[in-house]
């Protein structure tokens, strides 16, 4: 494994920063940089749960389906999302028709609407390692997919009763959320 490599634009990054444009610009601008906000952090959450056993660019490239498809991660809209909703996201083409998990993103906004305004940014973050504890990764080898932290979270986030967020969904709902920075040691992005 090597360190990070650089693009076409010689810019070092990632090395799967570079390997599509729509990884290049989600590198470059979104990932591993702090978000907060309880619809934004629904939002992450809903993708990362779809992402699940796919790839991450499937989820980039339908992303503002998900958007139109899930009210903008308005919580309290998809919240009220019943029956007649989930048929109807089953046959949008603009998103993964998996049944499963868009049950579980409509539970799952139930159960962010159940905490008071604020409490899942703060119970998400309240997960961030120390960040002087966390050395730069060299090579991607030196990223773990799981960690007692995401552990923790995933844990957490199933008490209040999400769903399809165990812990290598959560350490991925970290990375792209800034709670932890796995951008390697010579990324332009770190």
């Amino acid at each position: 494994m090597t360190g990070a490599v650089p693009g076409t634009d010689g810019v070092p990054r990632c090395g799967w920063g570079n390997s599509a444009e729509d990884y290049r610009e989600y590198h470059d601008t979104e990932w591993g940089r702090p978000v907060h906000g309880d619809r934004e952090l629904f939002e992450r959450i809903s993708l990362e749960a779809f992402q699940s056993g796919l790839s991450w660019i499937t989820i980039l490239r339908r992303r503002e389906g998900f958007r139109a498809a899930f009210a903008g991660f308005d919580i309290a809209a998809v919240a009220a999302f019943g029956p007649a909703d989930e048929e109807r996201l089953l046959q949008d083409a603009g998103i993964i028709r998996n049944r499963a998990k868009i049950s579980a993103t409509v539970a799952n906004a139930k159960a962010a609407a159940a905490l008071a305004p604020g409490e899942l940014d703060a119970l998400v973050w309240r997960h961030a390692p120390d960040p002087a504890g966390r050395p730069a990764p060299r090579t991607m080898a030196d990223v773990p997919a799981v960690t007692a932290e995401s552990t923790a979270l995933a844990k957490e986030l199933k008490k209040h009763g999400f769903r399809f967020v165990g812990p290598t969904t959560a350490y991925a709902l970290m990375q792209a959320c800034g709670l932890v920075n796995d951008h390697l040691a010579d990324c332009a992005a770190r």
